[in-house]
């Protein structure tokens, strides 16, 4: 329920000014101690700049590498990591369109398509899925989590069931809370998050025990830094899964994956494969996510095309 209950979430999230994307590592101290289900990217003032070099991820080590756009740099300077860590990075960031690569006095050198814009995201909003609250498992810890570290601009809460006040006792008074129908795709909110700071020092919480809790102190480089690899990987993600590879599979208008078998929205890593009785290899269904999440959102599937084709603005998905 929770995985189809994400899914619809995140379809109707989405806008021409916003980014959507789902299952993103938010620790910082511990990077894979928090996977925030879904995120919300409204773009800055740099990111149609940002959007015209690549529709990919750009890596993290090249950003931060000595490198821009003017004159090339050997890669030795440029990226400082042991060498087949730099020879990987490089690679991948000349795949993807960031870096060009060249060779000069047999030294391999680099230099950037574009100077990178530090300002091309604007808030970013994590949302945690609960559809029912009557079995909500670690989910206080985990709003406490974000909010004590501050890393997005919002936290909210998504649910389906009734919201009573006893609820909302439990929940960080800073988390929004909003009410959705998947199969209507209505959505109430129920109450507004408070804007935290991603500018101020935050804590992050790494275990919770009867008698002592284990924090990081995260102070505002790390989170900033931390904020652009999120923003980097939501951009170049996205939320639609691949679908199943099976003669039973199709996709909802919207690219949620589909069996027609069984007459709803599946989990292909879950409810297909050998361990279903139904199932019967296929190809996949021809379905372009990448046309799809380009005219429904602001990400830019074709930036060597006609470019930037928008003026960014705010989110729109409250």
């Amino acid at each position: 329920m929770e995985y189809r209950f994400e899914l619809a979430l995140c379809a109707v999230l989405e806008s021409p000014d916003s980014v959507v994307a789902r299952q993103l590592g938010a620790g910082v101290t511990n990077p894979g101690g928090r996977i925030v289900d879904v995120c919300v990217l409204s773009p800055g003032p740099g990111f149609d700049r940002r959007a015209s070099i690549t529709a990919d991820r750009i890596p993290d080590p090249a950003i931060e590498a000595a490198v821009g756009p003017g004159e090339a740099v050997p890669v030795s300077v440029a990226v400082d990591l042991p060498a087949d860590r730099a020879a990987a990075v490089v690679d991948r960031s000349v795949e993807v369109g960031y870096l060009e690569r060249e060779r000069r006095d047999g030294r391999p050198v680099v230099r950037a398509t574009a100077r990178y814009p530090d300002d091309w995201f604007g808030s970013l909003t994590a949302i945690e899925n609960k559809p029912d609250l009557s079995t909500p498992g670690d989910l206080t810890a985990q709003l406490r989590y974000d909010v004590a570290l501050g890393l997005f601009d919002e936290v909210v809460l998504a649910t389906a069931s009734y919201v009573t006040r006893a609820h909302l006792n439990r929940i960080p008074e800073d988390v929004g809370v909003w009410r959705f129908d998947p199969e209507s795709g209505d959505r109430e909110v129920v109450r507004e998050p408070t804007r935290l700071d991603p500018d101020a020092p935050g804590v992050e919480i790494l275990d919770e025990r009867a008698l002592r809790t284990d924090v990081s102190l995260v102070d505002p480089a790390s989170k900033a830094r931390k904020r652009r690899r999120l923003a980097e990987r939501a951009y170049g993600k996205g939320w639609r899964p691949d679908p199943p590879r099976c003669v039973h599979a199709a996709t909802t208008d919207d690219g949620r994956p589909r069996c027609d078998r069984f007459d709803r929205v599946v989990d292909p890593g879950r409810d297909c494969g050998e361990a279903c009785a139904a199932f019967d290899p296929a190809d996949p269904p021809a379905t372009d996510r990448d046309r799809l999440r380009d005219a429904r959102t602001a990400w830019v599937a074709d930036p060597d095309g006609d470019g930037p084709r928008r003026q960014s603005g705010l989110s729109q998905f409250r």
